[in-house]
This record gives structure tokens, sequence and C-alpha cells, in this order.
């Protein structure tokens, strides 16, 4: 009897499915219908079979069927967004800045150099005006006068000469004198200054300046 029963229980749950599907029964109760395969849209890429010796596409590759990827119906492209600035006028960004300190060495070299180079333009001045003014008759025309002057034109020996006084070869010696000082003068001065302008710059903070980018 109890045989028979169990043999009718496992028949009828076999044939009881609809549609004419069959569906197994446990003790009495029905399993959970098989979960549906993942869709393209679902959120789950299918999966993907390479074949030997193919080489698999880097990390991060987008995977046909998944959601995001271009093409699909469950993805949707990303466009990119318009520019912050495109519509507007630019802005002109600006920095300020602080010298806090000046390097004595570096200023030392540069003002050695700038002192140089001005040393030989006072030389070059001065030979160039020299030349200059004696191609002018200048001073033939100052020793002149200065011999009217003084009454000494008939006696040569206590005659004044002026080309005695400046000469082109004293011109030049003075001249190179000058450059020489204002050589050293200047990568002194300049020296002394980075110095002092560190020590007033430990108490007020340095220069500020404003630096603007162009447009």
């Amino acid at each position: 009897m109890s045989g028979a029963t169990g043999a009718g229980g496992a028949t009828g749950g076999l044939a009881g499915g609809p549609g004419g599907t069959a569906q197994q029964s446990y003790g009495g109760q029905t399993p959970p219908p098989p979960s549906a395969p993942p869709t393209a849209g679902g959120g789950f890429s299918q999966p993907t079979t390479y074949v030997k010796g193919q080489p698999t596409p880097p990390r991060g590759t987008r995977v046909p069927g998944a959601p995001g990827t271009p093409g699909q119906s469950g993805g949707q492209s990303r466009r990119p967004g318009p520019s912050a600035g495109g519509g507007g006028t630019g802005r002109t960004r600006k920095a300020r800045l602080r010298i806090t300190k000046a390097d004595p060495w570096s200023v030392m070299k540069v003002s050695f150099l700038l002192s140089l180079a001005i040393g030989v333009i006072i030389i070059v001045a001065a030979a160039v005006l020299w030349m200059t003014l004696d191609g002018l008759g200048v001073f033939s025309s100052l020793s002149g006068t200065l011999k009217d002057v003084t009454g000494s034109g008939s006696d040569s020996s206590s005659a004044f000469n002026l080309m005695d006084y400046i000469g082109f070869g004293k011109v030049m010696l003075f001249t190179v004198l000058i450059a020489l000082v204002d050589i050293v003068l200047m990568t002194a001065l300049a020296t002394l200054a980075a110095f002092i302008y560190n020590s007033a710059a430990g108490f007020t903070g340095g220069i500020e300046l404003t630096l603007a980018e162009e447009d």
C-alpha cells in the first residue's frame, strides 16, 4: 500500500508540470525554476572564448555585451561634456611671489659681468670720442687758442702744449683706470646690497611680486 502511494506520488510529480514539462518533487515541494542566463544589458558580460595562440586583451578592455559598451543595446555611450571655459572669456591667472633671499655669490657673478661690460663700453666710447674730436681739429684749435692767450707763440720752448695733457695715450690710461675702479666698486656694492637685502627680508618678508600669465 505504501509502495503504491510512493509510486503514484513520483508519477504525479513527473507529469504534473505545465505544458507537459516534467518536474520532479522532493518531499512534496517543487524546486525553484532554473535561473535565466544573463542578458546583454543585465550588467554581466558573456563568456569569451579565445582560440589557442590568440593574445588576450589587456585588463580593463570592454567586452561586447557588457553595460556601457558603445553600440550595444544595454549600454549608453558617454559623450564629452561641454568645456568649462569654452563659451566665456579666458581669465588671466596671477601669482603672488616673494623674493625672500638673494644668493650673494650669484649676485657677485652677475654684477661682475655687468660691470665688466660697462667698463669695456666706457673704454671704447672714450677712444671713439677722442678720435672724432681729433679728426674735427678740436684739439689743434684749442692748442692755438691757448698759445695766443698765454703769449707763448714765438717761444717754442716755453709754449703750452695741450696735447701733453690730453693725448691719446694719457686719455686711454685714465679711462682704463676708471673702468677698473668701476668694476671693483660695482661688484662690491652689489654683493653688499645682497647681504643687506637678505637681512631686511628676514624681518619684512621680502619684496612681493605679482606675476600674470599672458593671454
